[in-house]
């Protein structure tokens, strides 16, 4: 990573869906670290560093026997803890042989772990996506990992207006692009606020609603760093409400994001859609993941042929118009977090 990381360690970041952690070895690269998941009998996720104390060979390469880890080469055995509690052929064994043992958290769908200092490790700093896992609200999601800086994904997420030109057959128009947004932020957060009253749907708003006739529109941005966007999204019948707060005779969900470097230059986006109307048809749940999933995949090309310029103009300074507020004060809290982190990153390396 050189003199200028891109991520702070400290912070808790999603690693993996909750479904995809289980009674198998998932290997996964966050924050640069190579690590291996898995549950142990009683179901609770484990997080190990993915390199054997004795040869660095992968630990994910290895199998489960109960809730410890033989290593697939030569049978060492770790515990949920790190700590070898097995070596072949002797009985003595060696007090340092041990791998990293990450702090996890499990929460809103997600396992989530801490690359940083253990001790800063509170679960009660993971980003509040609680509407992926709450009564009242149905949605599912998936994972892209992508060819590209994290903060792409952030900017890109923080200013919508890219709807009107990127997903124009789906969810954008000329309203998006010119309805004017406000921004505020915090210590610890970002929002943009964007209201469109009384516009033309675009198609996949017009099929949610299901009623004729133009709309208000709503796009509230909630950023907590590093890498945590929830937006607030949908549409009412125009002069039914909504801006003063009535939601009722509109339809309503969330965009939930959650991005996680994989390296600088690569990243884990997981994202999900939970919607509070119709929340017993399976059906359309899965029609909105592919929907939502074709448009996500416009997104991830964009952003790949972005990053690929980058690195074709280093030291390149990017502009900013007046869309980009959300994205500029984002990228300050991270720049925050790491700079925090900046004494302490010195003295390891």
């Amino acid at each position: 990573m050189g003199n200028a990381p891109t991520f702070p360690l400290n912070a808790w970041y999603a690693a993996a869906w909750d479904f995809e952690v289980a009674r198998s070895l998932l290997a996964r690269t966050i924050c640069t670290q190579k690590v291996v998941l898995y549950r142990d009998i009683s179901g609770k996720a484990v997080v190990l560093e993915d390199a054997c104390w004795h040869r660095l060979v992968p630990l994910s390469k290895g199998r489960l026997n109960g809730d410890e880890l033989t290593c697939g080469y030569h049978g060492l055995v770790y515990n949920t803890q790190g700590r070898c509690v097995h070596m072949p052929s002797q009985e003595t064994i060696n007090p340092s042989a041990c791998v990293r043992a990450y702090p996890v958290a499990e929460k809103h769908r997600y396992v989530w772990i801490w690359p940083g200092d253990p001790a800063l490790a509170d679960p009660a700093l993971v980003p509040d996506l609680h509407w992926n896992a709450s009564p009242g609200w149905a949605g599912d999601g998936s994972l892209i990992t992508a060819a590209c800086d994290y903060r792409l994904i952030v900017d890109n997420l923080m200013d919508l207006t890219h709807e009107t030109y990127l997903h124009g057959s789906s969810i954008g128009n000329e309203a998006v692009a010119e309805a004017p947004f406000e921004v505020t932020h915090g210590d610890n957060s970002v929002t943009v606020t964007r209201w469109m009253i009384d516009i033309e749907p675009p198609p996949f708003w017009r099929g949610q609603l299901g009623k004729p006739g133009k709309v208000d529109r709503w796009q509230i941005i909630h950023f907590t760093p590093p890498g945590t966007v929830a937006i607030d999204v949908g549409v009412a019948p125009t002069g039914t409400g909504a801006p003063q707060g009535d939601r009722s005779q509109g339809v309503n969900f969330w965009v939930v994001n959650t991005i996680t470097p994989e390296t600088d230059k690569r990243s884990h986006y997981f994202w999900a859609n939970p919607r509070n109307y119709r929340i017993d048809e399976q059906r359309l749940t899965t029609e909105i993941r592919n929907g939502v999933a074709k448009i996500f995949r416009e997104d991830e090309i964009m952003l790949e042929a972005q990053q690929q310029a980058i690195d074709d103009h280093p030291g390149y300074d990017f502009y900013n118009l007046n869309v980009d507020a959300g994205a500029v004060w984002a990228r300050r809290l991270i720049d925050r977090m790491i700079a925090r982190e900046n004494p302490a990153r010195r003295a390891a390396e």
